[in-house]
């Protein structure tokens, strides 16, 4: 095999003892593929962030909810996030017990509450009506609430950033009295508060100023279990450009400050979280697809890939950036650098994987792997044009291969028809 563009993943031994084209041939493209090395590390990375006895990391399964994926993100030490009864079941599915599991509500029904109360999580509410169902439901029973405290939240696109003046998220300082209105008037015994500012933050100034506030306002509730101070932690997708990392070492030993300020002045020590996903999923998973044209088109070059927006829908939602890597089974060289628009198989002209990217020669039948794509890959895939949604393959600890999802097949699309 000709590993054409591929520097990022050959210095990770990213493959282990197998290769993209053998991965091609054995389960089919496009496939995600998941290093089970880089995965654990990424778990010790954030377990390691903060020096506080009581602190704990939750992974948001929303990233990567693979069950595989849970089974050994659980065996790390990490409890887990849910944000809806599938969650939940996927969730205790991999071994995780009911108290492990924080299952943080938007907007849900009666049926979904009811759901999470006899699953036994523990639940937090996003509305102060969402509370009085909550309460209606599960009088003296234990809640968090998720806060807005307003101030700005953080993120790659407006549309994922979760906190502040224009967003759909928690609960605004303001109505806290009828917070403690509801709280009182059912009995319920207010364990948590938590927050979310967005997400893939590559500096943590935000963040810190999203604690800071999050924790004035935590000092007005006695007795609390714990305080969730949310997710968002960013990777660097221009690996190829030498994006640096986000600083974990600066950003905890300021958290550790500030928490441990905090808990000398409340008298107590609570149980701090932190809720991510994306920094511990996406470093781990690589998209592999087939090219299949290489066109021109008035000025500019398409290469034409099996890698539609129904497999990673990130660029064309957020206008993400992934590095792309070549691999090829021929011994023909790649002799120039060109200008090309990688693009997949969907009928819609936004179905744009990387748009005007100078990379080396491709050509029909190489491989191409599309870089940092373990979060918010196969979870937002979908069947649009009845596309089949592909394999996912695991590269273990010993370096081969194991199968852990099949690929859909032609009669998985008609399923449930009735």
């Amino acid at each position: 095999m000709n590993y054409i563009y591929s520097e990022v993943s050959s210095k990770k031994d990213f493959f282990g003892k197998t290769d993209p084209l053998y991965l091609a041939h054995a389960y089919g493209t496009p496939q995600y593929v998941y290093n089970e090395n880089i995965l654990r590390k990424r778990c010790r990375d954030l377990k390691g962030l903060i020096d506080y006895e009581k602190f704990v990391v939750n992974y948001s399964p929303k990233a990567n909810s693979n069950l595989e994926i849970l089974k050994i993100v659980k065996d790390e030490g990490l409890r887990v996030d849910a944000m809806s009864p599938g969650e939940i079941f996927v969730n205790l599915m991999a071994g995780f017990e009911p108290r492990e599991i924080f299952y943080i509500s938007n907007n849900v029904s009666e049926d979904e509450f009811r759901y999470a109360i006899h699953a036994g999580v523990k639940v937090s509410v996003d509305s102060v009506s969402q509370l009085e169902m909550y309460g209606r439901l599960n009088p003296g029973g234990e809640v968090a609430i998720r806060l807005n405290p307003g101030g700005t939240g953080a993120g790659h696109h407006k549309n994922v950033v979760t906190a502040g003046k224009k967003t759909k998220f928690g609960i605004e300082i303001q109505f806290l009295p009828q917070v403690r209105r509801i709280l009182k008037e059912y009995q319920l015994k207010l364990i948590g508060i938590n927050q979310h500012i967005g997400s893939l933050f590559m500096t943590g100034e935000a963040y810190i100023e999203s604690a800071e506030k999050l924790l004035e306002v935590a000092r007005e509730f006695d007795d609390m279990e714990f305080i969730d101070m949310g997710g968002g932690f960013g990777i660097p997708y221009k690996k190829q450009a030498n994006e640096p990392r986000l600083d974990l070492r600066d950003l905890g030993g300021r958290l550790t400050e500030t928490i441990q300020s905090w808990v000398k002045d409340y008298g107590k020590a609570i149980e701090f979280k932190i809720e991510p996903g994306r920094y511990i999923a996406a470093e781990c998973g690589i998209v592999l697809g087939q090219v299949n044209t290489v066109k021109m088109n008035y000025d500019i070059k398409y290469i034409g890939t099996d890698i539609g927006f129904n497999v990673l829908v990130r660029p064309v939602m957020y206008n993400s950036h992934h590095d792309i890597e070549i691999y090829r089974e021929s011994d023909v060289p790649s002799l120039k650098e060109e200008e090309v628009r990688i693009v997949g198989n969907i009928c819609e002209t936004g179905d744009i994987i990387a748009k005007d990217r100078k990379l080396p020669e491709i050509f029909e039948k190489d491989i191409i792997g599309v870089l940092d794509s373990g979060a918010y890959g196969f979870v937002m895939s979908s069947n649009y044009n009845n596309r089949l949604r592909p394999a996912e393959v695991l590269i273990q600890l010993d370096g081969q291969p194991r199968l852990i999802r099949r690929r859909d097949t032609l009669e998985d699309l008609a399923r449930n028809f009735v």
